[in-house]
């Protein structure tokens, strides 16, 4: 067996049972503690996230950035290349009723993203002067395992900031070269420029970037699946049965079309659901750490939001359309069916607003995860690490699009795997700190 062949199985028991089955049921566990805070609290997140914008932005800096910011660099690593391709891939994988199960996990993940983002604000810490936090500091302060938080913090570096930023830029380079016929090494070399450029900035520009980024590429590919959506308004209904009814009848949803069943939908659905909103899975709350709010509950309600943007609006805007359009032909899966579904409802400018879409998500992604892993470079080595670190990830976005990544997508989703697991840890044996967090923010009296 070949070192592919070999990482690919142990990831397909990793994400295909274990990891599922963990990341809901603590998703499910913490709906019960927190009396399904992510109801409760919706309209407090929706306040916080949306009551403090202005067009001006906020001065980010050592102390941090404001709750904005900190929500914008979360979506930034969230809205992905997985929302692009993942519901592409869950439908054609467990067919339309996957988008049910994919809602599903969602829900519960935005209870677990509230405490992850609660307890990144309360073991923060100041490094060399600098505000930051993650699983790393409340692994190591709230359990004391000074160990599994460096295990967790080598697990994020190798994932997302070298292996997950290869993946990223890659695609970038595919959709432009079909796109545009540009070579992928050259689109490679301009990236790697560009987030230089942003990452020397340190946390400033950063902050300053995503908070202006996130927004419009949200509202870009929104408004152009609601152009398709308007245009075919008639299948809506048609596509929304479609979800429920394969939820439950996987064949009678696509008629035979796609021949799974409902073990396939639940565990694609919720596969790609957790896989793109990164609930549980310990990147996000990096970004909420460094958040400068009075009480830590404040930015768990922003959590709360970011998890709901990520699945609820932009993945399902995603599904509607390939299901809207049909563009379901059980052959293509993946970026090309979703190229495929624009193209049907715009025409042939649609494989280049793919590409568009494509380079926004991904790229604000890059940030995102450089983001992520520099927090934990800074954790294992202090800031002296920080220009080692920016030059590997530089050099690997680089190399990305030059290369084939099936190996690098399979790394990414090993070390992605690895890391779930002491953050998991961490976030069951830390449920009172985060219980007695809220009652404190809810004014109810603490035993």
């Amino acid at each position: 067996m070949d070192l592919l062949s070999l990482i690919k199985s142990i990831n397909g028991v990793l994400w295909g049972y274990v990891l599922i089955f963990l990341l809901c049921g603590t998703g499910i566990y913490y709906a019960i503690i927190l009396r399904f805070v992510q109801l409760r609290k919706f309209t407090d997140g929706f306040k916080r996230t949306f009551g403090g914008i202005s067009l001006k932005g906020s001065k980010a800096g050592s102390d941090g950035m404001s709750s904005f910011q900190a929500l914008a660099t979360a979506i930034a690593a969230q809205v992905g290349t997985g929302n692009l391709a993942g519901a592409a891939t869950a439908i054609v994988a467990g067919g339309p009723g996957a988008i049910f199960w994919m809602w599903l996990s969602a829900f519960f993940g935005m209870g677990t993203l509230f405490s992850e983002a609660i307890l990144a604000q309360i073991y923060k810490e100041k490094v060399d002067g600098e505000v930051t936090g993650g699983p790393a500091y409340y692994i190591r302060k709230g359990l004391g395992n000074k160990w599994l938080a460096a295990f967790f913090s080598v697990s994020i570096i190798i994932a997302l900031g070298f292996m997950g930023n290869m993946v990223q830029s890659n695609s970038i380079g595919t959709a432009f070269q079909h796109a545009f016929n540009i070579p992928p090494i050259v689109v490679g070399i301009v990236l790697a420029v560009i987030a230089g450029f942003i990452f020397i900035g340190g946390i400033g520009r950063i902050a300053s970037v995503t908070e202006k980024l996130v927004p419009i590429m949200a509202l870009f590919y929104l408004i152009g699946g609601a152009i398709i959506l308007i245009t075919h308004a008639e299948n809506i209904l048609p596509a929304f049965k479609m979800i429920f009814v394969g939820a439950f009848n996987p064949k009678a949803a696509t008629g035979g079309l796609i021949g799974v069943g409902i073990k396939e939908a639940m565990r694609y659905g919720v596969a790609r659901g957790l896989f793109s909103n990164e609930a549980g899975m310990g990147s996000t709350p990096h970004a909420h750490a460094v958040a400068k709010v009075n009480h830590p509950v404040e930015q768990g309600v922003v959590g709360i939001i970011s998890v709901f943007i990520d699945t609820f609006i932009v993945l399902t805007m995603t599904a509607l359309v390939i299901l809207t359009t049909g563009s379901l032909d059980g052959k293509l899966t993946g970026i090309e069916l979703t190229q495929k579904a624009f193209i049907n409802g715009m025409g042939p400018i649609g494989s280049v607003f793919i590409a568009i879409c494509l380079l926004f998500f991904a790229f604000s992604t890059i940030v995102g995860w450089y983001f992520f892993g520099e927090a934990n470079i800074k954790y294992l080595f202090g800031k002296k690490g920080l220009t080692p670190y920016r030059m590997l990830v530089l050099f690997f976005i680089a190399l990305g699009t030059a290369l084939e990544v099936p190996l690098v997508w399979e790394l990414a989703d090993l070390f992605n795997g690895l890391m779930v697991i002491p953050n998991l840890i961490a976030l069951l044996a830390l449920s009172k700190v985060v219980m007695k967090s809220l009652k404190e923010y809810e004014g109810k009296k603490i035993k």
